[in-house]
This record gives structure tokens, C-alpha cells and sequence, in this order.
């Protein structure tokens, strides 16, 4: 996400780092840089002024040009400039207690990825322990209601269909049910078309006042930038929106929507959708947006996906292997799916401080991960837990069993021991740990 716009920025900002002293030649230069590549992201044009203005004024002032840091305070400056652009601070749902009902209404162009979206906050709320009930109100597209209940059962959650034409009477009847049993939180997914039209607006209103939502949100396609942007003030100013989700985040968007939607409809970006699986829908947090932008890393968020797929008693586990020497095949494959749950390789190093720039993303094929998967997988559990016994008989066997060849299953037998001699290191050294995330990354252990 962003990768365009985050590495011109992370250049910019490392050549700015690197001077002992900068002049207002050195702020002017690097300004004008990161300008041209804020309108290159499709950034809002009004919103990139603004920025630069802001930017060059403080830059320009005695607190940068007579910093003991020149560098890193200019750094500072910037990357607090983006927080403001992206919104401050982390905006919450806005929802009534567990106690009583509360309303989403979600809405958005045909495409969007509006229905997907619903489903994934339903499964987002159902993990915060409130009773999420989805309302299938889009019924201009065929199988959008079908769509939605098939959704809701890969989430857990339960859903509210009818057939019929009026999405209010719908609404109606969803309200009423999740009132007799107890549903908490309802989340309508309403009509789309493929561009605003007032019959829609029209629509959405009715349904808005039979729903009286807690929560307006709007679902816009992260890739269609400014698009993104005029769409959103269409609807608050005819609907009057709380928030934004952003879809398809993941996607190779150049930034323009999240960079400008804040500034200029004063809507918070509320979620983003990174991802296909129902649990890719993560809060947005501007702060930490913008030191990914800036090459600076996200290890909040890193330690907060660790924490979903591996709790204290397995990290400490882990951690005695580590000292012991005991850790085997078993557990590198076990760590390894961890890892993929957390999201892609590239997704990760975006967290990691200082990866940017320094590990060519293009290095790291997850298809060499899915093969190594395969030849652990054709092992037997004996041979997991003792790969010294994996003789050239057996080599031959794995490799026939795993689709790959006997230099493969060797390639993989080296860097799980180039591991191992390393895993006592890494449970006391920190140094010695960036560099085994380093060399993992480029598949060379």
C-alpha cells in the first residue's frame, strides 16, 4: 500500500537525515521534492498547498535551521504534517452500549466493495464480543443478498434477507427482529449504482430515516483517488457522513484518497480493508500511517497482529527452544503459518523500522515460503523433530512427495541449521535479532 509515494518519501527524508547542517536551500529542495511527489500520489491539489506552505514555514523557521538535528527535526516536521493530513488522531466507532442497539449504514458505489466490507465488520465486532446482526437492504444487484449470506456464514454472524423491492420495509423488519433477539449492533448494507444518481440518494435517505444510524460510513474504492474524494462529499453533503472505510488498500494505490478525504470533507478515515480474508479490516490509525509512509516503520501494529496469533505462554515456549537449541522442523513450520496470518511479507517489512529502502521487496518470493511449506509437510513427524536423520534416501522421498527436487529439500535442510545457530543469539542479543529478520526477509536462512 502506498509504496509509490512511501518510497520517494523515505529517499527524500534519508537524504535530509544524512546532513549535519541544512540550509533553506536543503529545506526548499527537499519541499519542492516531496511535493511533486504528493501530486504524483494524486493528492488533493488544495491539500498538497496547504501542506507545503505549512511545511515550509515552520521548516524556515529557527526550531528546524538551528536544531542541534537539523535533519531529524525536519523529519519530525514532516511526518507530524502528515498525521494532520490523515486525520490526527484514531476515530472510533461511535456505537451504544451491549445494552441496547446500535446502527451502521454503509454506503457506496456498485464495486466498492461495499457488501465485503459489511461482512468484515460484522466479524470485527463479533471479536470486540458485541452481537452483530448484517441486513441484506442492497437489492438493485443481482445476488448481492446471496453474497452477503454467504459472507456471514464464513463470519459466524447471522444475517437478515427478504426478497422484495423496498429496502425499507427491510430495514424496518431487521430492526424489529435484532430488537427481539438481542442483536446488538446492526450493520445495513445498502444499494449501490455505478456512479450518484438522485434516485439512489433518494433511497439511501428513506433508509436512513427508518434505520436513524449511529454510524454513516461511506466504503470507497482506495484506487480510484481523487475519484474517491468527490464521491465522499457527495454523500456527507447530501447524507451526512461519520466516517470513511477505505477499500482495497492493499492494492498498489497511490495514496491520493487517504491523504486528502480528511482535509477536505473533515470525515475521519475510520477503517482500511487490507485484503480479501474477513479479518482484513484494520483500524486506522493516522500516527502510525505516516511513519509507514515515511519509511519509519509500524512496530505498534506488528506486535498487535504477533499478539492475535501467538500468545505469552507460546512466545515464552518459544523463547526456551531458542536458548536450549531444541527448536525443530515442527516449529519452524508452526512459525512460519503464524507468520502468514499476519499478512504477507511485504505487508510485514512495511512495520519493520529502517526496511524500507533496505530490503528490495522484489527479493522475497512467497512462493519459496509455500515450497519450503510443502517439503515439511512431506516429512514425517520423526523427521521434524530430528532433521539429522534425513539421509539421502529420505531426501529423495521428500522432494517426490513435496513436487520440488533433492537440492531444494537441501537448500531448505541448510537454512533451518543457519537458523537454529542463530536462535540463541536472538533471545539475548538485539543487534543480532534485526539481522536475523533481515536475512529471512531475503531469503537467505
Amino acid at each position: 500500500m502506498l509504496e509509490r509515494l512511501a518510497d520517494k518519501l523515505t529517499d527524500i527524508m534519508r537524504q535530509v537525515a544524512g546532513k549535519a547542517s541544512i540550509s533553506e536551500r536543503n529545506v526548499q529542495d527537499a519541499i519542492s521534492e516531496i511535493k511533486v511527489a504528493l501530486l504524483e500520489a494524486d493528492v488533493n491539489l488544495r491539500v498538497v498547498r496547504r501542506f507545503v506552505n505549512r511545511t515550509t514555514e515552520e521548516a524556515l523557521g529557527e526550531k528546524v535551521l538551528r536544531s542541534v538535528s537539523p535533519g531529524q527535526q525536519f523529519i519530525k516536521l514532516v511526518h507530524d504534517k502528515l498525521v494532520e493530513l490523515l486525520g490526527d488522531s484514531r476515530q472510533e466507532l461511535k456505537l451504544k452500549g451491549t445494552d441496547t442497539q446500535s446502527v451502521i449504514l454503509l454506503l457506496g458505489l456498485q464495486g466498492s466493495g461495499k457488501t465485503t466490507t459489511a461482512a468484515k465488520l460484522a466479524a470485527l465486532l463479533k471479536k470486540q464480543n458485541r452481537r452483530p446482526l448484517l441486513v441484506a437492504a442492497d437489492l438493485r444487484r443481482p445476488a448481492a443478498a446471496e453474497q452477503l449470506a454467504v459472507l456471514a456464514g464464513q463470519a459466524g454472524v447471522a444475517v437478515h434477507r427478504e426478497d422484495g423491492s423496498d429496502p425499507v420495509r427491510v430495514v424496518r423488519n431487521a430492526l424489529e427482529m435484532a430488537r427481539r433477539e438481542q442483536y446488538d449492533t446492526v450493520v445495513v448494507d445498502t444499494s449501490g449504482r455505478l456512479s450518484i444518481d438522485a434516485e439512489m440518494m433518494d433511497e439511501i435517505e428513506a433508509v436512513k430515516k427508518a434505520a436513524q444510524p449511529d454510524e454513516l460510513l461511506l466504503v470507497a474504492d482506495a484506487m480510484t483517488g481523487q475519484s474517491a474524494v468527490d464521491i465522499a462529499q457527495a454523500f456527507d453533503q447530501r447524507l451526512g457522513l461519520t466516517g470513511v472505510i477505505l477499500s482495497k488498500f492493499d492494492s498498489d494505490t497511490r495514496g491520493g484518497a487517504a491523504l486528502s478525504i480528511k482535509s477536505v470533507t473533515g470525515k475521519p478515515i475510520k477503517f482500511i480493508g487490507t485484503g480479501e480474508k474477513l479479518t482484513a479490516l484494520e483500524p486506522f490509525y493516522p500516527e502510525r500511517m505516516a511513519t509507514r509512509i515515511l519509511g519509519m516503520g509500524d512496530v505498534v501494529t506488528l506486535v498487535e497482529k504477533a499478539q492475535e496469533t501467538i500468545d505469552a505462554t507460546e512466545a515464552a515456549e518459544l523463547a526456551e527452544k531458542m536458548v536450549r537449541e531444541t527448536f525443530t522442523l515442527q516449529d519452524y513450520l508452526e512459525q512460519f503459518r503464524r507468520m502468514r496470518k499476519m499478512g504477507s511479507m511485504q505487508s510485514l517489512l512495511e512495520m519493520i523500522p529502517g526496511a524500507r529502502g533496505a530490503i528490495d521487496p522484489d527479493s522475497i518470493d512467497e512462493r519459496d515460503l509455500k515450497k519450503e511449506e510443502a517439503i515439511i509437510l512431506s516429512m514425517t513427524p520423526g523427521e521434524r523433530g530430528n532433521y539429522r536423520m534425513i539421509g539421502p534416501g529420505r531426501r529423495t522421498r521428500i522432494a517426490r512427495g513435496s513436487g520440488t527436487a533433492v537440492f531444494e529439500v537441501n537448500k531448505l535442510l541448510k537454512k533451518f541449521e543457519k537458523t537454529k545457530l542463530m536462535m540463541k543469539k536472538i533471545s539475548k542479543n538485539r543487534k543480532a535479532q534485526e539481522t536475523l529478520l533481515s536475512q529471512f526477509a531475503k531469503g537467505k536462512i
